[in-house]
């Protein structure tokens, strides 16, 4: 058995009480393309989830859902408790966003957008934004269509960060950015200045997996517009186990979480905490190899 047939996901319980949820949300584009297939995704409060899957996954259109840009056809979103197609002010001005393309002001410099976001987000600080830019080496005083794809990136997550939201919810944020300038955006995703709300939750999707491996509490897998497994990223380093077998071994474990045939060898992930198998079989993954595993099919 391959592929999302293989795949067990593990669930939360919906509460409304959570800052952000998907619950049984299907997106589809035009008559045929279904982009999401019922997604459901529980994010508790103070969690940094990374969310990971190959291009064309879902990612991007499960995040639109989240921040109510794009309408699922089937299903909701919430956010901070709010419908996320009717987000109140009060909810928008706790919340931090970073679309995969900068949504910019093409005219306006970087000092140019902290004034115009200072009469938006009643929290704005000024001087926040201006640390968090020398930090990551963001020009104030060019136009932002004269940035480059690195600086633009680096102008939303100032404008997404400096109002201290409560969520925030990214969308490959750090994908043109060198790794020193990566370094100092991470840590800047936990530093809160004057909130009482506690911890922020992050939402953070990314394709650089060494990144996330350090920061994330939960991972959440999407494959196909489902979600193939989440749950916290301690758990699944604990208990997710590959072993290596010769095809039609009869040792395979049952219930396993995913398997793959590569040549003449079976690679089977599988969680101790439900599989059939020894304790001690298998080794751990990092999210690298946890993630080739979960998407690639291999050969036969």
């Amino acid at each position: 058995m391959k592929g999302l047939d293989a795949v067990q996901t593990i669930t939360h319980t919906v509460d409304e009480s959570l800052p952000l949820q998907a619950q049984g949300v299907v997106l589809r584009r035009g008559r045929s393309a279904t982009i999401l297939r019922g997604v459901s995704l529980s994010v508790p409060a103070g969690a940094v989830v990374g969310l990971v899957g190959r291009n064309g996954a879902g990612k991007t259109s499960l995040i639109e859902c989240l921040v109510g840009l794009s309408v699922p056809q089937e299903g909701r979103c919430s956010l901070l408790g709010e419908d996320a197609l009717a987000l109140s002010d009060e909810a928008k001005g706790r919340l931090g966003y970073v679309a995969q393309q900068p949504d910019l002001f093409d005219w306006l410099t970087a000092d140019g957008h902290f004034r115009r976001f200072q009469e938006a987000y009643p929290n704005w600080d000024t001087n926040r934004a201006m640390v968090l830019a020398q930090r990551l080496g963001l020009p104030l005083y060019t136009v932002a269509r004269s940035l480059s794809g690195g600086d633009q990136q680096k102008l939303s997550v100032v404008l997404a960060l400096a109002h201290d939201p409560d969520v925030l919810i990214l969308d490959e944020p750090v994908s043109s950015l060198d790794p020193i300038t990566r370094r100092d955006f991470m840590r800047s995703l936990f530093e809160r200045r004057w909130s009482t709300q506690g911890q922020r939750t992050v939402l953070i999707s990314s394709h650089l997996l060494s990144d996330l491996e350090r920061v994330v509490s939960h991972v959440a897998f999407m494959r196909e517009g489902r979600i193939q497994l989440m749950d916290e990223w301690d758990a699944l380093t604990e208990h997710l186990r590959l072993l290596e077998l010769p095809a039609g071994d009869g040792a395979l474990p049952a219930r396993a979480v995913h398997r793959r045939r590569v040549g003449g060898m079976e690679r089977v992930v599988f969680d101790t905490r439900v599989a059939d198998a020894p304790p001690a079989s298998g080794r751990a993954l990092t999210l690298d190899e946890l993630f080739l595993e979960l998407n690639d099919e291999g050969s036969a």
